[in-house]
This record gives C-alpha cells, sequence and structure tokens, in this order.
C-alpha cells in the first residue's frame, strides 16, 4: 500500500492543476492561483515522500512530470491568456497578443520533458524551475483581481496600487510571459530546492533561502513572490559559481 503513497499525492498536485486551468478560464484567477499553490505543496512532498519510504520508481517520475505540465505549465498559461484577454478587451486590433500565452505550456512541457532526460539535473536544475515561473504568475493574477492592492500588504510602506498598473499593462504582461517562458530552458544552473534530508551541512543555502523568503513574505505579502523567484535565480548564480 505505501507505494501508492507517493503517487497519490502527485496525482493530487494533477487534481489542483486541473482546478486550476478550470478557474483560469472561468477568469477566476484567484482561485486558479489557490489551486497552484496547492498543488505546489503536494509537489514538493510527494518525492520526499518516496524517498523516506524507499518506494521510488520510474512510474512516479513519469507521473510527476506529466502533473507538472498541467499544474506550473497549463495553468499559469491560462492565466496569461486571461490576463491579456482582459486588459486588451477594450484595446483594437490587440486581441492576438493574448495567445503569446500558450509559449508557456509549449516550453513548459518541453523543459520538464528535457529534466527527464538530463543527467546534469539530478541535484540541481538548469533553467528556471516550471513551479517557481507558474507561483510568479499565480501571485500576478491574485494582484490584479484585486480591488485594492494595498491590502495585499501586511504593512503599508508603499503603494502597491502603482505596481499594479503597470503589472496590468499588457505589453507588459506579453514580454515578462515571454521572457519567462524562454527562461524555462535557458542553459542557466540553478540549485534544487527539494530536500533529499534535513541535514544542515546538505541544506543550508535552502534553509537560508526559506528563512529569507518568509521575511519576503511577512513585508510584502503576494508581491514577495516575483521578488522571491528574482532572489532565488540571483543565490543560485552564486552557489553554483562555486562549484
Amino acid at each position: 500500500m505505501k507505494k501508492h503513497i507517493p503517487n497519490i499525492i502527485t496525482l493530487s498536485n494533477l487534481v489542483c492543476g486541473t482546478l486550476a486551468v478550470w478557474q483560469a478560464l472561468q477568469g477566476n484567477l484567484i482561485c486558479a492561483a489557490l489551486f497552484i499553490f496547492l498543488g505546489a505543496f503536494f509537489d514538493f512532498f510527494d518525492g520526499m515522500t518516496a524517498r523516506l519510504l524507499h518506494v521510488q520508481s520510474a512510474i512516479g517520475k513519469e507521473l510527476d512530470s506529466l502533473s507538472d505540465v498541467v499544474t506550473f505549465g497549463v495553468a499559469p498559461g491560462f492565466i496569461v491568456f486571461s490576463l491579456l484577454e482582459t486588459t486588451t478587451s477594450q484595446l483594437s486590433n490587440m486581441e492576438w497578443l493574448k495567445f503569446v500565452a500558450l509559449l508557456m505550456p509549449a516550453l513548459s512541457s518541453y523543459r520538464l520533458a528535457k529534466f527527464n532526460l538530463d543527467e546534469r539535473q539530478t541535484s540541481s536544475f538548469i533553467g528556471l524551475p516550471t513551479p517557481a515561473n507558474a507561483m510568479v504568475w499565480a501571485a500576478y493574477g491574485i494582484i490584479l483581481s484585486v480591488s485594492d492592492p494595498s491590502r495585499l500588504l501586511l504593512f503599508s510602506w508603499f503603494d502597491g496600487g502603482s505596481l499594479a498598473e503597470l503589472m496590468s499593462n499588457p505589453w507588459f504582461i506579453g514580454v515578462l510571459s515571454v521572457a519567462m517562458s524562454i527562461s524555462l530552458v535557458l542553459e542557466v544552473p540553478l540549485f534544487a530546492l527539494k530536500f533529499k534530508n534535513f541535514s544542515w551541512a546538505d541544506n543550508k543555502v535552502r534553509y537560508l533561502f526559506l528563512g529569507i523568503d518568509l521575511l519576503l513574505l511577512l513585508f510584502l505579502g503576494v508581491y514577495a513572490v516575483p521578488v522571491i523567484i528574482l532572489f532565488y535565480v540571483l543565490l543560485s548564480v552564486v552557489v553554483m559559481s562555486r562549484k
């Protein structure tokens, strides 16, 4: 029975991704984002559970990638599609822009297929991980879905509304989505976030990263998510350059 537990967790990720796609198509980006975050929770623990129970399997690896395509590829792609559909609805001759969102699930699928075959990515990543990209767009959807973005801040020390105004520009959304989609397949080494054990010696960079992330979330709320991803990339450049 225990051999099925990791796969059940993985399938829970897939269900969350499917629900996220459904909510994004309905224009309910907050619910779509919450399902993506919940899917990321399941994705974090499926591999760890398999290792703890000593039930790693080839089917589990393939199932994980298939689930990730939906939750972290298709779902954020439809969030971008919905955002562009909304922001370009009152603009003439710009309806085509929303279709750039389709690049995200395409390159996410390519990145995950490459990950399964690339032996360099057993202990690190090459290119931005799909969950990181998906969580940026989940946060993006939340920010642009609330009437007063400043309410998303625990401490009102900067004007969230001004930033949201920039973020609602369709050209900004389109260019950023293309740039982040391409970053998924760039040959840039990044440290892996998943824990194989909980020792300080093996995971001190991860613990440092998570500690700073908590502080950023405390002060920036949902706005912290893109900052965290940028910090992750910069920290990875430093860490991987020393290896």
